[in-house]
């Protein structure tokens, strides 16, 4: 039986840990405002949606998003797709409209 390179083994348990990483942000993402369908970004208007977009950060690279596609989940929410464009990392957000005006 071979012996085990000490250079492979510590590269593959970078690798682990890298991984590890990149599933505990990506649960992290989620349970931030909009990362989920149960915890909405409430806005008053359809129209700020991509600018609230336009100033969220990736959560692994800290890149900015490009906006894929804009959806009308149910009435009241809208499902915005996006792709980080340092990382290619798609993801969605979710907002629930409301007005905080009079009427």
């Amino acid at each position: 039986m071979r012996r085990k390179r000490p250079e492979r083994t510590e590269r593959r348990a970078r690798e682990r840990e890298l991984r590890r990483l990149v599933r505990d942000r990506e649960r992290l993402a989620e349970l931030e405002p909009g990362g989920s369908a149960e915890r909405p970004i409430d806005v008053d208007s359809p129209a700020v949606i991509e600018g609230r977009v336009g100033s969220l950060r990736c959560p692994q690279c800290d890149g900015n998003y490009a906006i894929d596609d804009h959806q009308s989940a149910s009435p009241g929410v809208r499902v915005v797709s996006v792709t980080c464009r340092m990382c290619r990392t798609s993801r969605q957000y979710w907002f629930r409209l409301g007005s905080s005006a009079p009427n």
